[in-house]
């Protein structure tokens, strides 16, 4: 049992098992801030009528208004290592092969709402890096007590060629205007887990596909609980917050993202994000 929820222009759509209902005159932040969040879901759900046509994606919005992205890095053995591989001439390769390895993961402020797309919008890459990649990643909401609630799919859009060149060069690799995407929609299953769902990356071009690459969160290093609460030892959410927790996908040395391509990114059950490079 789970639900959906669509932040559109007109309100919230929520979809369940039982069908689809809308609410109106709601507080986003409000309303999702709630660690009993699929409870209240729930008997919404037993006492609304389930009959509202389902919104086309177009009328989808960023599932995040106050809210802050933060997120995770070298959480995945892959990642490991291409960070060790595009900051090796720099010297800062032995960094990332700590972090793996140390009890305090690498978290990091990744964009506001501002700087985030939201499902059809466009990304961006910046005009001084050469090697632009998008991260596929699953996304945690976390309520402002620390309890996870929900799950969407993130983009960590990464200046690479910058954050090779010199470690404490992250923050401009990371955050700028258009670094990151969102969505579709807010999961809220009954039980937060989802220990082996798949992550897949499909990248078009010109009409063809120029990558496409799975993982499995099967992969992941680090326990989503262990994430949170290292994020939450000296942070306060007054809203909530969403936490990207990392990536297993990594394109080769070769491959950057250009004006145009179209990036899909797939997690069942949540569905699938999809944004485009300008």
């Amino acid at each position: 049992m789970a639900f959906k929820v669509y932040k559109t222009a007109t309100g919230i759509l929520v979809e369940g098992k039982r069908g689809s209902f809308r609410l109106e005159n709601m507080d986003w932040d409000a309303f999702i801030n709630d660690d009993a969040l699929f409870t209240k879901l729930t008997e919404l759900a037993e006492r609304t009528v389930t009959d509202a046509a389902r919104s086309a994606p177009q009328a989808w919005l960023k599932p995040m208004d106050k809210q802050e992205i933060w997120a995770s890095g070298v959480t995945y053995f892959n990642s490991k290592l291409a960070r060790q591989e595009e900051s090796a001439e720099a010297g800062g390769g032995d960094f990332y092969a700590r972090v793996y390895t140390a009890e305090r993961p690498e978290l990091f402020f990744k964009s506001s709402a501002a700087r985030c797309a939201g499902p059809g919008e466009a990304v961006r890459i910046r005009p001084d890096s050469t090697w632009n990649v998008p991260e596929p990643e699953l996304t945690l909401f976390v309520s402002s007590s620390g309890k996870i609630v929900g799950f969407t799919i993130g983009n960590d859009m990464s200046s690479r060629s910058i954050e090779g060149e010199n470690p404490l060069y992250l923050p401009q690799a990371k955050t700028y205007d258009g670094c990151a995407a969102i969505g579709p929609c807010l999961y809220i299953p009954e039980k937060p887990v989802l220990d082996d769902a798949e992550i897949q990356l499909i990248i078009h071009r010109d009409g063809g596909v120029v990558f496409e690459g799975k993982t499995s969160l099967a992969q992941m290093k680090r326990g989503l609980e262990e994430l949170v609460s290292w994020l939450f030892r000296e942070l306060t959410f007054p809203y909530g917050c969403f936490l990207m927790t990392g990536t297993g996908i990594i394109p080769p040395k070769e491959f950057s993202l250009q004006q145009g391509d179209e990036i899909r990114i797939t997690i069942e059950p949540i569905g699938t994000l999809i944004n485009y490079v300008r």
